[in-house]
């Protein structure tokens, strides 16, 4: 997978109908650099059609776009345990519950990209179709507005990374500084343990300042840190919830499997981010398995693993991804007969899109577990 930069041409004004020249930079079967433009229509019920680039712009230029937009908060009902907040985290070989979302309500975030991975905003609900096992849904909640996000940050401290902690320290201030004010933060740091560095706050300095400290060594207990950070959401102030992994490897110290934690993963209701930092020259096995892995886990939330070529490309991707979880859109239905049977219910979006914009994808977490009450 490669990350693209882009550069803007112009400022957007989708209240007319123009060329938005754009310069893009890739890699792989995009190495070569082009130029290429995207007519938008300004007539009828397209007219808020607007394709943000804005993942790579300045965050003074944030102020004036579509990611300040006032925040609204949608209902919702959480069926989670009371946990104290800086409670131990066993490491077993039992998996534990995590969430579960009452399904009197299911909300779903989804993002909506062009084929460059550009941010989509300006859609409506007419825009959207859901679907419950291949059942279509009438979607009774919508919002395109920025909400607060309770935010988990994970880090790999293992010993491989003693290199590559000046980006990542770098990566999460971009990825904090794009955050809403209200948002609140945890960080967990990992190496051959997972532990808990700093419990929910309101301050990304905080969060930034922490990471100083960490000085990189051991082997790489990855799966036991998403397990964590999984179960310290269940403290979550906000509705909606992410997790960052940054990580150079796969999984080679963990007490939990690989099959406890994508059960895990999947009766959450977080969306997990990742940003790989492989070794292409000299892998290991468990470097080699860990995009996958990546993949694996972040997509069955809705969220997505970005492998990078390139370090320097880190901080950049960060800001990128928290300002994807300011553009996202939030889709709530009420299932006909809400299933309290404990299964798991495929969820699908699909695009109601004229021809000419058929090239829009929507990426949403792909079910959810019902509660068995």
């Amino acid at each position: 997978m490669h990350v693209l930069k882009i550069s803007v041409g112009r400022s957007i004004d989708y209240r007319k109908a123009y060329w938005l020249p754009i310069e893009v930079y890739g890699g792989g079967a995009m190495s070569k650099n082009f130029r290429s433009g995207l007519r938008l229509n300004n007539t009828g019920k397209w007219l808020g059609i607007l394709v943000s680039v804005s993942a790579f712009l300045h965050a003074n230029a944030l102020a004036q776009n579509s990611l300040q937009n006032a925040h609204i908060g949608v209902p919702t009902q959480l069926l989670a345990e009371a946990e104290p907040r800086g409670a131990a985290y066993p490491a077993s070989g039992d998996v534990h519950p995590v969430i579960k979302t009452s399904v009197d309500l299911v909300l779903v975030p989804v993002t909506v990209t062009d084929p460059m991975l550009r941010l989509v905003t300006g859609l409506s609900q007419d825009n959207f179709q859901v679907f419950e096992n291949k059942k279509p849904q009438q979607i009774k909640h919508f919002s395109s507005e920025d909400v607060p996000v309770s935010l988990g940050i994970i880090v790999d401290t293992s010993g491989s990374m003693a290199s590559k902690m000046v980006r990542v320290r770098e990566a999460v201030k971009q990825f904090c500084d794009s955050a809403n004010p209200q948002d609140e933060f945890f960080v967990i740091t990992f190496s051959e343990t997972a532990h808990l560095v700093h419990d929910f706050t309101d301050s990304a300095q905080d969060i930034e300042e922490k990471l100083v400290f960490a000085i990189p060594k051991g082997r790489t207990a990855l799966l036991d840190a998403i397990y964590m950070g999984l179960r310290k959401m269940r403290e979550a102030k906000y509705s909606k919830k992410a997790l960052l992994i940054i990580s150079d490897g796969g999984d080679n110290h963990s007490r939990y499997s690989e099959r406890e934690v994508k059960s895990a993963v999947k009766e959450s209701d977080v969306m997990i981010y990742a940003i790989g930092t492989f070794d292409r020259y000299v892998p290991t096995e468990e470097e080699m398995l860990g995009p996958q892995l990546l993949s694996d886990i972040t997509e069955t939330t809705g969220g997505r693993a970005f492998i990078l070529d390139n370090l320097i490309e880190m901080p950049a991707l960060a800001r990128r991804i928290g300002i994807e979880l300011r553009t996202q859109y939030i889709l709530g239905y009420h299932p006909e007969k809400p299933p309290h049977d404990g299964k798991w219910h495929k969820i699908s979006v699909k695009l109601k899109l004229p021809k000419k914009l058929a090239y829009l994808q929507a990426r949403a977490k792909t079910g959810y577990y019902a509660g068995d009450e």
